[in-house]
């Protein structure tokens, strides 16, 4: 259902083919094909298995910081409930982000999306572990029953390496499926940036390793459309994007025609999935950016056509932001944003963060 904190701001349903997409989605949209390409060999072999004796299994010792022990040979779920003898177990893979190599900032979860609803959590759980080199503890919550999502109590150190260990081949995720991955993921946490949006003052303070180093004049949601409070994660970049109001039932009653369908919109930054970004703005007065509130949920900041002037306010912003800054809203009369929509699960404290694991 369309709200008003984030009306407007996400870009059409384009086909595939033509929608600028993160590289993140992509590459994972990649992992899931890779992975079910190998999934009816290895699951062959797991069925074959059933009618001879059970490799033994010994779980690795924990490493600091991780979430729960690593099992190595065939996983102890795989021998309480051993594939059908009879034809191959459905399988069941995970997408995940962010990608192997990548160097993120200090808000990016791990965040894993099932394709099939895993009904035996504690099994898949108990063989995914992220640790980082900060010794940071880092715990999983499920907001459903086909995402998992894993962060510390608080935002990353700093420079910290992290490391997902993604151990599913053979472990019963549910009635009939198995897991079929066995991957490793390292990424790197870049330096430490969370921005913070006064939708009052219309301004936004761009906080670096603990230093102010810009305030950028910005117009958030207008009446009715007021943008969220919270703390939301980048979780995507596109130079520029399309957005048109009737992908969020923004119709003009009289026409019967979207409200506004801009093409290009530049230097888009995703914050939830519904549909908020930050992002440029060529076609607002630039006497609005630091004094009115006129966007219909997003958070836009001054702008050049094409976003190829490097001199403007976005796209210094662009340039300086990694997927995974933190752009925090205040003072905004909209709720805070809920914690599933989008990389945002820092609204909820420790206490609710917890009693999401299965573990």
């Amino acid at each position: 259902m369309t709200t008003p904190h984030d009306a407007g701001n996400s870009p059409e349903q384009q086909p595939a083919a033509t929608r600028r997409r993160s590289p993140f989605t992509r590459r994972r949209t990649f992992t899931a094909i890779a992975a079910l390409t190998v999934a009816t060999a290895a699951l062959t072999a797991l069925g074959t298995q059933a009618n001879a004796a059970t490799p033994s299994a010994k779980p690795a010792a924990a490493k600091a910081g991780s979430a729960s022990p690593v099992a190595t040979g065939v996983p102890l779920a795989a021998k309480q409930a051993a594939a059908p003898a009879q034809g191959v177990a459905k399988s069941f893979v995970g997408t995940f982000t962010p990608e192997d190599g990548s160097t993120v900032g200090v808000g990016m979860p791990v965040s894993i999306n099932f394709d099939k609803p895993i009904t035996d959590k504690v099994a898949v759980q108990s063989h995914i572990s992220v640790t980082s080199s900060s010794g940071q503890q880092v715990v999983g919550h499920w907001f459903s029953s086909t995402r998992l999502d894993l962060r510390p109590q608080a935002y990353w150190k700093a420079g910290s390496h992290v490391t997902m260990k993604l151990n599913l081949g053979g472990v019963k995720g549910g009635a009939g499926i198995y897991g079929v991955q066995n991957k490793t993921v390292n990424f790197t946490v870049g330096r430490s940036q969370v921005s913070t949006v006064d939708t009052v003052t219309h301004m936004m303070t761009v906080v670096r390793d603990g230093k102010v180093i810009r305030t950028i004049p910005v117009s958030s949601g207008g009446p009715g459309h007021e943008t969220y409070n919270g703390q939301m994660v980048i979780s995507e970049k596109d130079q520029t994007t399309r957005m048109n109001g009737a992908t969020v039932g923004l119709i003009d009653k009289t026409t019967g025609k979207s409200e506004y369908d801009i093409p290009d919109v530049p230097h888009a930054m995703r914050l939830t999935t519904s549909g908020t970004f930050i992002h440029g703005n060529y076609w607002a007065a630039p006497s609005a950016f630091g004094t009115a509130n006129t966007s219909h949920g997003c958070i836009g900041m001054q702008d050049a056509k094409g976003g190829n002037d490097p001199n403007t306010p976005a796209s210094w912003f662009y340039n300086n932001s990694l997927i995974g800054d933190v752009v925090t809203v205040t003072g905004s009369p909209s709720p805070t944003v809920p914690a599933d929509n989008g990389l945002n699960g820092w609204n909820l404290s420790w206490s609710q963060w917890l009693a999401g694991s299965a573990l």
